[in-house]
């Protein structure tokens, strides 16, 4: 018995190793083909399209602004999954403009499956394919299961399918903060707020177990406005619909409707199985189901030159700039990173206009501030300077904006916040709930803030002080950008957000419209002409490894490694040992802020 229990070991032991060993000698093939993709700049291919054929845009997962690079993950290459990370917004457009453009492309075909995505990164999908309808080109779109975000975007096809055995979640848009004030108290950890701003309520959740009257009132009015776009927005995608249809459908828990009462209300046009869309799409391109080709809108970006013509000499750069705003850090805006690269777009003779896309619920004072400091160099140059807003362009995010020649905003962008806070917390209770007593000598006795003591009434005079000067800053950096009297700036911030409608309306943006429109105007700005310039996107998007190997077809890779070695607790176990030893150590996580629909 115990000689079968080591025989049993020792061959799936030598089985897994027997795996890895087929994985080496396939996956050398595979690296042979793109090393050299790894190492130079050379664009990525362009892909032959074959006529009659159709955009399918796969609304599933996360979608993010920009291509990212790619984890690869150990654990998905034994299990054989693709792991194919988040869909960029900037491709996502560009394909379907390449699309519309394209002689070989007849319809699309938009398959719904939940996206993860703010509503104004929404809204640009929305927009691009109203944009491809100019074209006459046909749209359709099909559900399983609807949400509110699919929904939202799928409502400008000229059909929408609905599974017979399926469902569609119409609901409000909102977002919920939790409280932590209880919680840190229990624990003897006490937060001191300086802030300045009535509405400046990013910290309220540390210093208070509920939401503040001014608080409340002004999401009330953010979320009523950016509701009332959307509900017309969709109206005007269907003309079965009116303003309150939506409305009425999320207080009527449509989501509990059966599809043919769905159907009866006009939010969808036909009842049909997944298999056979491929039939009824084949109609419109007259084709046979089967015979129908479909190219995705990454697949089409490769055939666009947007974004990819950094030898013009005419050249428009547009610069991402994406997350919170930070110092030394590998995620987000780094101002250590981000400002080297406005200098030398300010000192590159073939940039002639830059358009900074942001994408920021705002963040560090220092960095922001280094950051525009940056940007005011570029305008030295005499070049335009344009701002593209994204789904947030707030705080921080509007520091950086606030001096561009011109400001863009999607219609549900969140601005403003013009205000600053610093918040400082004190664990002294802590210690003492846990025996310990703190002893201090210094040279400078109490001119410390410590961890272990509130703050004195000394020292927050101190701290207000610096904070009143860093609001002053902000406000007269905002006025001297939009050519607004301090009096006035100080009393539309305060620290209030705004959607886009009501910052327009308020000279705290210019235009609504697309990151497109913005880019347009900074060509017109420049003085060149239509057919005489180029894009560039910045940072340089340099795909790893792994992402390279996917972009290969290492998909079906995965599948063959997947099928020698099988998903037995041993083989799982050496890639996941695998997995876990090529892993930073040094890991520290918090979820983002998310506006959703609910």
């Amino acid at each position: 018995m115990l000689k079968k229990f080591f025989l049993n070991l020792l061959s799936s032991f030598v089985g897994a190793w027997i795996a890895i060993g087929l994985f080496c000698v396939v996956s050398i093939f595979v690296v042979i083909g793109v090393i050299a993709r790894v190492g130079g700049d050379e664009e990525t291919p362009s892909t032959k399209v074959s006529p009659k054929s159709v955009l399918m845009l796969d609304l599933s997962g996360t979608i993010v602004e920009t291509p990212e690079a790619g984890q690869f993950d150990f654990m998905s290459l034994a299990m054989g999954d693709s792991n194919d990370g988040p869909m960029a917004l900037n491709v996502i457009i560009n394909g379907i403009r390449e699309g519309k453009e394209s002689d070989d492309i007849d319809a699309m075909y938009i398959k719904c499956g939940h996206p993860l995505a703010s509503p104004a990164t929404l809204n640009a999908i929305r927009q691009a394919i109203a944009d491809f309808k100019k074209s006459g080109k046909k749209v359709y779109a099909y559900a399983d299961a609807m949400t509110m975000g699919d929904y939202f975007v799928a409502s400008q096809a000229d059909s929408l399918f609905l599974n017979p055995g399926g469902m569609i979640e119409i609901s409000g848009l909102g977002g919920t903060t939790l409280f932590y004030k209880d919680f840190l108290d229990k624990i003897g950890v006490k937060m001191t707020l300086v802030k300045v701003g009535t509405f400046k309520s990013a910290a309220e959740p540390y210093i208070s177990n509920q939401m503040s009257a001014p608080a409340r009132a002004q999401l009330d009015t953010l979320y009523g406005n950016m509701w009332s776009y959307i509900g017309e927005a969709v109206a005007e995608g269907r003309r079965s619909l009116n303003k309150g249809s939506l409305n009425k459908a999320a207080d009527e828990f449509i989501v509990f409707q059966t599809p043919h009462s769905v159907l009866r209300q006009g939010f969808v046009d036909k009842l049909a199985y997944e298999r056979q869309m491929d039939d009824i799409v084949g109609r419109i391109v007259g084709k046979e189901g089967k015979d129908v080709r479909y190219y995705t809108p990454e697949t089409l970006a490769e055939n666009s030159s947007w974004g990819k013509e950094y030898g013009n000499k005419n050249l428009v750069a547009v610069l991402y700039a994406t997350g919170e705003i930070q110092e030394h850090s590998k995620t987000g805006i780094d101002c250590y990173r981000l400002v080297p690269q406005i200098t030398e777009l300010a000192d590159d003779d073939n940039v002639k206009a830059l358009v900074l896309r942001v994408n920021s619920p705002g963040g560090s004072v220092f960095g922001s501030e280094q950051i525009g400091e940056a940007l005011d160099y570029f305008k030295s140059k005499g070049k335009p300077f344009v701002v593209s807003m994204g789904d947030y362009a707030a705080s921080g995010g509007y520091w950086i904006s606030c001096t561009a020649d011109k400001i863009y905003a999607d219609p549900l962008t969140i601005t403003g916040s013009i205000g600053i806070f610093g918040l400082f917390p004190s664990a002294e209770g802590l210690v003492k709930k846990l025996g310990i007593t703190p002893q201090t000598v210094s040279t400078n006795p109490g001119k410390d803030i410590s961890l272990f003591n509130d703050p004195t009434a000394e020292q927050l005079d101190v701290l207000q002080s610096y904070i009143n000067d860093g609001y002053s800053r902000f406000v007269k950096r905002v006025a001297k950008g939009r050519k607004m009297k301090e009096q006035r700036v100080r009393q539309i911030a305060e620290g209030r957000v705004y959607d886009a409608g009501q910052a327009k309306s308020l000279n705290l943006v210019d235009e609504l419209g697309s990151l497109d429109d913005a880019v347009r105007y900074a060509v017109l700005k420049a003085g060149l002409k239509s057919d005489k310039y180029g894009v560039a996107v910045y940072p340089k998007y340099k795909p790893d490894f792994w992402d390279i190997l996917r972009a290969q077809g290492f998909d079906k890779l995965n599948q063959e490694i997947a099928k020698i070695a099988g998903e037995t607790p041993e083989s799982i176990l050496v890639y996941e040992s695998a997995r876990i030893l090529r892993r930073s150590p040094w890991q520290a996580l918090m979820p983002p802020m998310t506006l959703r629909f609910n």
